[in-house]
């Protein structure tokens, strides 16, 4: 994984899949928010992170220990490597005290999957209808699409690694696709 990444896989987990041409791991937990807001309350939500929120559609940004992802003309998610979720909700609260906006802490809704290697694009390709040529779909793209039913967040962090996030109901039903596409991708 790049060394700046926010998502890591959690250590105290087994590989979900482990072939010899793609990984599938369950990230370790995050502090997640949800934010709806103008250009004002993006602004003053990405200095109280230490990443700018990205206003350009499909895109996200990146710093030490902070992703922001864009999903809509005014919604962002923000994804936060720190273990107290109320302390970061009321730091990201406080900058936006006179802005008007919505910020949801939904650290407990989603859980993440980090897939990577060479075959990372194939085995997402057997449940999303997306080119993952990266010309098309550049690292630090994200999108909401669907994953078989469920819906999910994609952001290609690399070359070969992508990062899905879930809703935490959805993720054995996304997780037995996976493998049920790995044991595909290996009889290939």
């Amino acid at each position: 994984m790049p060394e700046k990444s926010v998502y890591s896989a959690n250590a105290h987990l087994s590989p979900i899949v482990v072939t010899s041409n793609v990984r599938v791991e369950e990230a370790a937990p995050l502090v997640r928010l949800s934010l709806r807001g103008g250009e004002a309350a993006a602004s003053h939500a990405g200095a109280s992170i230490g990443a700018p929120l990205p206003l350009e559609p499909l895109t996200s940004t990146m710093a030490d220990k902070a992703a922001a992802f864009w999903l809509g003309p005014d919604e962002w998610q923000i994804a936060i490597q720190e273990g107290d979720a109320t302390a970061v909700f009321e730091r990201v609260e406080t900058a936006m005290a006179d802005t008007p906006h919505s910020l949801v802490d939904v650290s407990e809704r989603n859980r993440a999957l980090i897939i990577s290697g060479p075959k990372a694009a194939w085995l997402l390709n057997s449940q999303i209808f997306l080119d993952f040529d990266e010309a098309v779909f550049p690292v630090g793209m994200v999108t909401r699409t669907l994953f078989g039913k469920a819906d999910i967040m994609l952001w290609r962090q690399s070359e070969d690694i992508f990062v899905l996030e879930a809703w935490r109901s959805f993720m054995p039903y996304v997780i037995e696709l996976l493998q049920e596409a790995s044991r595909e991708l290996e009889a290939a």
